[in-house]
């Protein structure tokens, strides 16, 4: 057989294999290029998916000691898809809320909740009150699945806000109903038939924007479907992309994807758990971060792909040195949210030498769907952000002006596909300002070579990512300015060698006033979330550094303070 090349293999698995079949289907007036016979929602696909999951008999969902067939969590999901109709009342377009941890019911309510005809709406687990109250009244959405630490921070939010609360696992004592009641009160397991459109939204996510508020990120059950798709697409690529012999030296391994990044995170949803339905992937899901019990579950469940922030690449690394453990079983150790450290790259391949080293560039605004680099490739260019996963996506390094740059130069990254979001709630002028006929454009600086190598060397959006959390600078910057010794501030992003990135904040004290960084950041504590707190502050008493416009310099002031910084 002869190795093909990515464009290679891709043409040929869309003329020989009907599942991904190419059409052109018009959305909005925009032309696209979509898979032709791909479910018409994200229920549809699941409903499709029993046959490549031992006709439902095989483990699908582990969490700690508790497992689940297929068929067991397709039952689970039907249940509770019938609450949410006859008991609770949601109508088509409902918009329903999730905050909580990685629970299990995440996963079996973002799947009731279309197969309902609802919306399900993500809330960011770390959010304080205020931030959640503002995500409830942009989104409208009334009815709220939470745990115990999002019950107490939404407790004061409910007479105000007409919200319904569902105490899940460890908050079922501390509302009026809560999910297993719920649940037992169903015993219907069928299907629901309702009609759905593929360009009918699907989900509502929050993604940090720089207007201080975030933004929500509508997507559609085409958005999503032709994103995994693509995914899986790419997948099947791999034995065509290389020699015989390296295919008969691999152990095969059921898939198996360990989920350790929070699942109100596109990156935890879309090319995991929802990847994971057609594939006939096991998934394997952990409550928190631990690389210890990571090493554990990877050996013991044989999981077979990885994917989370940078620091938890390294963590599992150093985890699995001082554990003596090889996790042969890994084929496939990804990274997202933030760029991976060049040098992070060959010590990985070194300590995993059966696993593919793999990274990545994705947003919520293309339900995660976007570049991809993995293998000897990355090792090559460990620098890249990769080439777009095919075949249904377009791309353009765009100047300001809107003109298309020739490789090797840098300009906006822009993208065009069926994955792309609907629009951004309720925001009509954003949505306008990054949406030109179907082409979205990213906010990121990058370049691509000849080859189709992206490299994004910038943000034009004033965006921290923390250990793969966006943080918006314009949202600390708002947060401190309600202290009163804070008469100006200016976020930007300080190195971190773990996190990547982390906050720092150059303010300017009010004349004759005195504050404190204890006291300032506990001051935040009450109005952001706890990642979004500055581990850097700088004080002064004259003006931030100006730009021509008498705005200030958010990259001055960051170069003078990184400059005290380094002079210690």
């Amino acid at each position: 057989m002869t190795v093909m090349t990515l464009d290679e293999a891709s043409a040929h698995l869309t003329s020989t294999d009907t599942r991904f079949e190419l059409n052109t289907t018009c959305v909005g007036d925009v032309d696209y290029t979509t898979f032709k016979h791909a479910p018409s929602s994200l229920s549809e696909m699941l409903k499709q998916a029993r046959p490549a999951h031992g006709d439902g008999a095989d483990d699908y969902l582990v969490y700690g000691n508790e497992r689940w067939s297929f068929d067991a969590f397709c039952d689970q999901t039907n249940r509770m898809a019938h609450v949410l109709r006859d008991t609770l009342n949601i109508k088509p377009g409902d918009r329903v809320a999730l905050a909580m941890r990685n629970f299990p019911e995440m996963l079996f309510m973002m799947m009731a909740i279309p197969a309902a005809g609802g919306v399900v709406v993500f809330l960011n687990g770390w959010w304080t009150t205020d931030e959640l109250d503002y995500a409830l009244n942009d989104s409208g959405a009334k009815l709220v699945f939470a745990d115990q630490q999002r019950i107490e921070r939404l407790e004061p939010l409910v007479e105000k806000n007409n919200l319904q609360l569902i105490a899940v696992r460890d908050a079922e004592n501390m509302t009026r109903q809560n999910y297993t009641d719920l649940r037992n009160t169903s015993t219907k397991v069928d299907w629901l038939n309702f009609p759905m459109h593929p360009d009918d939204d699907f989900a509502v996510m929050y993604s940090s924007g720089t207007t201080g508020h975030p933004k929500g990120v509508v997507q559609t059950h085409r958005g999503a479907v032709s994103a995994v798709y693509s995914w899986w697409m790419t997948l099947l690529l791999g034995p065509l992309m290389v020699e015989p012999e390296v295919l008969e030296a691999k152990t095969v391994h059921q898939p198996c994807v360990l989920i350790v990044t929070p699942l109100f995170h596109v990156t935890a949803t879309h090319p995991m758990f929802l990847l994971s339905i057609p594939y006939g992937a096991k998934v394997v899901l952990m409550y928190k971060w631990d690389a210890g019990e990571a090493v554990r579950l990877i050996d013991e469940e044989q999981v077979t792909r990885f994917l989370g922030v940078p620091t938890q690449s390294a963590d599992l690394m150093e985890a699995a040195q001082r554990l003596g453990a090889s996790l042969d079983s890994l084929e496939n150790l990804s990274s997202g949210g933030a760029k991976r450290p060049p040098s992070q790259v060959a010590e990985l391949q070194e300590t995993f030498p059966k696993a593919a080293v793999a990274s990545g560039w994705g947003m919520t605004e293309t339900n995660a769907i976007g570049l991809g680099i993995w293998g000897p490739d990355y090792v090559a260019k460990p620098g890249a952000a990769g080439r777009l996963y095919p075949p249904l996506q377009q791309l353009r390094i765009l100047d300001d002006g809107g003109v298309e740059l020739p490789n090797g130069e840098v300009g906006e990254l822009t993208v065009k596909s069926a994955a792309n979001m609907r629009c951004y709630l309720n925001k009509p002028e954003e949505t306008a300002e990054v949406f030109q006929n179907g082409w979205l454009r990213t906010g990121d600086l990058a370049m691509v070579d000849d080859e189709g190598y992206v490299t994004i060397v910038d943000r034009k959006k004033n965006i921290i990512i923390r250990g793969g959390e966006n943080i918006a600078c314009l949202d600390v910057e708002g947060a401190l300015q309600r202290h009163p010794a804070v008469l100006e501030a200016a976020a930007f992003s300080v190195p971190h060698e773990r996190l990547g990135e982390v906050v720092g904040v150059g303010i300017q004290v009010k004349s004759g006033m005195v504050v404190t960084v204890e006291e300032l950041s506990e001051f935040l504590g009450e109005h952001i979330a706890k990642y979004k707190i500055p581990e850097h502050y700088w004080f002064r008493e004259e003006l931030l550094p100006r730009g021509a416009t008498d705005k200030t310099d958010r990259r001055v002031t960051r170069a003078e303070c990184l400059g005290l910084l380094s002079a210690g």
